[in-house]
């Protein structure tokens, strides 16, 4: 009898996709009297522990007049405490062989240190002394040091960067002004001059304290060694009022926008936003993989249509840019020199009325979604960092609860079928709800997609 190789290993191969492997990623969960949530994930892979501070703050926190704090802090968090003196955060843990940055976002501003597992100690007591003890060293004369280096940032990747200004008009115009979304991150000029160093201290006693906060230590550790000293270092750090969430009502654009901002670039560009919902709600993936079937490679309907075949733009991209309140849903496209953004704008609302009239194919479907399970998997393998493993424990944590929510983030891509892609794209991508945006070179205004009032 002949037996083809193909008969052995088909039965195989569909007895293993029946039982798909679970992602779990195992923790320990504590709290400190203080109020500080504490999550330890053991990983002896390689001999490095990755420290991973969330202060749940960001911009979403500020007010109008008072824009600009949370990023201020991130540079403040940097200039010396109690015990640390100017300069010494950097050194000391570059002398033990570590690295450290921040981020700060619309929704929490994030801390974080690479080490040597020998040099965890030394994160403990560096990231503990900034939380405790920064008030004793923080002076009015550092607040305004950091006050110019913030508004030199400003002009350096705003005001002064080509198309820089954009995100900042897009978000005032998608959201109404009362909206914590609708300013940027880095805040205004005036807000930031206008901050006191009474301003400033009494958002780091508001916000900057354990029980606004979670730490997750992951790597090569010893979770009871590790728990005595995260007991050792943070204790005496005293707990803050009751911080509640943010309370803001879901916002929704009832009209298109339409704004042309004349700037100093060689070739305009156009920016089509929409509001999206909010990061894990449903819909969120969905729009993640619209994104990945629109720009995600050379393939790609929007790249392959503009940038190969009709040849009128330089580059076109897509996001899902996901958060905690709401989302926002881009498409961002560049124009070939000699063509218009009105030309680009017809083929992109084409490509969106496809999508809307039809479904994807379902290989189209699944390329976008083992695309993002590849992006996904890739993470798992990185300790720390922005995005590593520490970083996503503390997200999950934050948003759901569950730091090992790995699973079931994964498995909201691995459900679509290619009708959610369609229903998604016609709920959410409105012709009567969007902001349009055309950048154009200064007196360049035929250039400009349809209707744009001048900014």
């Amino acid at each position: 009898m002949t037996v083809s190789i193909a008969s052995l290993i088909l039965p195989a191969l569909l007895v293993f996709n029946l039982a798909p492997a679970q992602i779990t990623v195992n923790y320990e969960r504590f709290s400190l009297p203080n109020g500080l949530e504490v999550i330890l994930h053991e990983d002896h892979s390689v001999p490095i522990v990755s420290c991973n501070m969330w202060y749940h703050v960001g911009s979403a926190r500020e007010k109008p007049g008072r824009t600009g704090f949370a990023h201020l802090f991130e540079h403040i968090m940097f200039e010396g405490s109690g015990h640390v003196p100017v300069g010494m955060f950097d050194e000391w843990l570059e002398s033990a062989g570590g690295e450290n940055n921040a981020s700060t976002s619309a929704d929490r501003t994030n801390y974080w240190e690479n080490i040597p597992s020998n040099a965890l100690e030394l994160a403990l007591f560096l990231e503990s002394d900034r939380a405790g003890y920064l008030i004793d060293a923080m002076t009015p004369a550092k607040v305004d040091a950091q006050r110019d280096v913030v508004k030199n940032e400003r002009r350096e990747s705003y005001e002064n960067q080509p198309y820089g200004m954009a995100p900042i008009v897009i978000d005032s115009n998608l959201y109404p002004p009362d909206h914590p979304y609708s300013w940027s991150t880095i805040g205004s000029m005036e807000d930031l001059s206008a901050a006191s160093h009474e301003d400033v201290v009494e958002f780091f006693k508001k916000y900057y304290v354990p029980n606004n906060a979670s730490l997750v230590i992951a790597g090569d550790i010893d979770p009871a060694k590790t728990k005595s000293l995260v007991q050792k270092w943070f204790s005496d750090v005293p707990r803050g009022k009751p911080v509640p969430p943010p309370n803001v009502p879901r916002a929704y654009l009832s009209r298109e926008k339409r704004i042309t901002l004349e700037d100093k670039v060689q070739l305009p560009r156009l920016y089509l936003s929409w509001i999206t919902p909010p990061h894990l709600a449903p819909g969120d993936a969905e729009l993640d993989i619209l994104a990945s079937i629109l720009t995600g490679g050379k393939n790609s309907r929007l790249f392959k249509r503009l940038v190969y075949d009709l040849q009128i733009a330089q580059d076109v991209f897509a996001a899902q840019e996901s958060a905690s309140l709401s989302s926002k849903f881009s498409i961002v496209a560049t124009a070939r020199s000699g063509h218009t953004l009105a030309e680009l704008e017809k083929a992109i609302r084409e490509e969106i009325k496809k999508i809307k009239d039809e479904p994807p194919a379902l290989r189209e479907l699944q390329r976008a979604v083992n695309g993002y399970e590849a992006v996904f998997l890739d993470r798992l393998e990185r300790i720390g960092g922005f995005g590593g493993k520490a970083d996503q424990l503390n997200s999950y944590f934050t948003e759901t609860g569950n730091p090992d929510y790995f699973n079931e983030d994964l498995a909201r891509y691995k459900a679509l079928a290619p009708g959610d892609i369609q229903s998604i794209a016609q709920t959410f991508l409105r012709d009567d709800g969007d902001v349009v945006l055309s950048v154009v070179p200064e007196g360049k205004k035929e250039l400009a997609a349809p209707s744009g009032d001048v900014k």
